[in-house]
């Protein structure tokens, strides 16, 4: 039982992401498919809470970074 790395995360592609806000609706797609083996039709809204808080993600960043100059 004891086989899994202690500080390993559950999904190995969310430790790139873990950091973000995302993190937890990133995960929570993931174990949908896990639940319904691979069935995407029914995980759609998890998709679409993922895809809504990464673009709102992106665009705070973008307005971040909007204020700083390349050539400052």
């Amino acid at each position: 039982m004891g086989s899994s790395k202690a500080q390993s995360p559950p999904y190995p592609s969310a430790a790139r992401i873990s950091d973000s806000e995302c993190y937890p609706a990133y995960t929570a797609s993931l174990k949908c498919l896990e639940v319904y083996n691979s069935d995407k039709s029914k995980c759609q809204e998890h998709f679409d809470v993922y895809k809504e808080c990464k673009k709102k993600e992106r665009e705070a960043r973008l307005e971040r970074n909007r204020g700083r100059s390349l050539f400052s």
